[in-house]
């Protein structure tokens, strides 16, 4: 039975309401292939690996949200085996990728970003510029899991490092907007098990995560430079949440 005050409850129900409206709203029957057999991967996945180690069927709620991320995520013409690896990566991840019995990296982040590298998958980001749908209720769940400081520091990194750039170029200010890739922020930034616990820790993910997007992109890295930021981003949540100190005001 669904919990409707469970905030992985409600994201769930949020991802497939949106998927919905996009579907119907961009008669796009890709998504709805990509999405279905990302949900349909890592459903079965994990309910095989909870069989395994408990003897009990399970459908978790994680591995619902990781299928629907990557169905975003990927592009609709991605071949349906692509979906499958990065859906069993993502999954995989989670167990075999561990510091202190948790997972690490972000599962879609992760399975994705292997299948770019790996099979030459390509991504779509569905519906990420939709703002105006993804920053009310993302500001909500980010509230809700106590990231907002991950928003935050997103927010004034980019904001600086953009918008010195688009002043330097001679170009709006305003359109640095449009460059914001809001699922991305307001989904799959802010998962709380792959990001800090600490204050000062969640404002420096969020700072560092941006900052790496503007250096990759200025590089003309060719590969998907949020999903590998992101993952970088990642690998430093153990040494934040250990090194920085609970009191004093920062943390």
């Amino acid at each position: 039975m669904l919990n409707f005050k469970s905030i992985k409850t409600q994201l769930i129900i949020y991802l497939f309401c949106l998927a919905f409206f996009l579907i119907i709203k961009d008669r796009d029957f890709a998504f709805l292939k990509v999405i279905s057999v990302a949900l349909i991967s890592t459903v079965a996945l994990e309910a095989v690996i909870f069989y395994l180690k408990n003897r009990t069927l399970q459908i978790s709620e994680s591995s619902i949200i990781t299928g629907l991320i990557i169905g975003y995520v990927l592009a609709g013409e991605v071949a349906w085996w692509k979906v499958v690896l990065a859906s069993l990566m993502a999954v995989l991840s989670k167990y075999l990728l561990r510091v202190k019995n948790k997972h690490i990296f972000n599962p879609a982040a992760f399975g994705i970003f292997l299948t770019i590298i790996l099979f030459s998958a390509s991504t779509g980001w569905k519906g990420t510029y939709l703002w105006y749908i993804l920053v009310p209720f993302g500001l909500y769940f980010a509230y809700r899991i106590k990231k907002i400081e991950l928003i935050i520091g997103y927010a004034i990194i980019f904001l600086v490092l953009f918008g010195a750039q688009a002043i330097s170029q001679k170009v709006l200010f305003w359109n640095i907007f449009g460059y914001f890739s809001y699922f991305y922020i307001f989904v799959m930034v802010i998962e709380p098990k792959t990001t800090p616990v600490k204050i000062i820790g969640k404002y420096i993910f969020g700072a560092g995560t941006a900052a790496l997007i503007f250096i990759l992109t200025e590089l003309g890295i060719k590969f998907d430079v949020e999903l590998f930021s992101l993952l970088v981003m990642n690998a430093t949540v153990p040494p934040l949440n250990k090194l920085l100190p609970r009191k004093g005001g920062v943390g």
